[in-house]
């Protein structure tokens, strides 16, 4: 066990170095001071690496998940560190706070919360909250047919200051979204799709696969595409991103993870770049609580 222990240790260092690698630019909000890239805090389109945690995925994917939820009862708490490196901006959010909670065989509430690391001259992305979300899961089939479940997430974003300021004048931060998931397993191995709409006129949606490689390492990729329309920003937005990851549990309820996103086809308005990420996640069972 100090051996695993030890090889957690390392990989979530690791990690979260390589996250926090990247050379810190002079950062505005991609607008009005010379810089072309957009980072993910001031972008009012949906961030695949966010938006709630997932239940069983490598990596937290947001909306992109599977159709799986925790039991009643049982709790899921992670905590990680995200860092963007566009064209010439770079951005870093820590902590990122999610939590979900298993309230019924179907049904399970969650949450995710980011903080924006702001730069002490002014000049960086706007620090404090960045955008969040409470979701709500619900299973609406399952084994139906054998290995095939559906579910629906309806969720709350709440945009940020810097995700604020990307709207027009006089519009609200705060909208719902609907996605909608479907998974289909065979055995240690996983197909997952999601797509939805935010009431904004942003709709997203993507796909992936996950595996068990052995009883304590899991792994992941999913693609995910977000577009808006006019009515968003007042212009057309389009962000595609291309992500994988790993978990290793280092004991039955805590696992550490890291991933790795590249967009693909996106401009820099749009929040073209790289994202590292990597945290920890705990999860408690009932018969702990007792």
């Amino acid at each position: 066990m100090r051996g695993v222990n030890r090889f957690a240790s390392v990989m979530a260092s690791a990690v979260l170095a390589l996250a926090f690698s990247f050379p810190v630019y002079a950062q505005g909000n991609g607008k009005g001071k010379g810089h072309q890239s957009s980072p993910p805090s001031s972008n009012a389109l949906p961030n695949p690496t966010a938006g709630g945690p997932t239940t069983s995925g490598a990596s937290p994917f947001g909306w992109v998940d599977d159709a799986s939820i925790l039991g009643p009862g049982t709790m899921a708490l992670t905590v990680s560190a995200m860092r963007w490196a566009g064209t010439d901006l770079s951005e870093v959010d820590f902590p990122i706070v999610d939590l979900s909670v298993g309230l019924a065989p179907r049904v399970q509430l969650g949450a995710s919360i980011p903080r924006i690391v702001g730069s002490a001259d002014g000049t960086g992305p706007v620090g404090g909250i960045g955008t969040s979300y409470i979701s709500g899961k619900y299973v609406v089939l399952t084994g139906i047919p054998s290995g095939v479940k559906l579910a629906v997430a309806p969720m709350i974003q709440i945009l940020g200051s810097g995700a604020t300021q990307a709207l027009p004048p006089g519009e609200g931060k705060t909208q719902f979204g609907l996605p909608v998931s479907l998974e289909i397993s065979r055995g240690p191995a996983r197909l997952f799709a999601s797509t939805g709409f935010f009431s904004r006129g942003a709709w997203f949606a993507g796909g992936g696969t996950s595996a068990q490689v052995s009883p304590r390492l899991g792994m992941s990729m999913s693609f995910s595409r977000a577009w808006a329309n006019d009515g968003v920003s007042g212009f057309s937005r389009d962000r595609r991103e291309l992500s994988g990851g790993a978990s290793y549990f280092v004991r039955p309820h805590l696992a550490v993870f890291g991933s790795l996103g590249r967009t693909i086809a996106t401009s820099d308005a749009n929040g073209a770049g790289t994202t590292v990420s990597g945290g920890m996640t705990f999860v408690v069972e009932p018969s702990a609580i007792k």
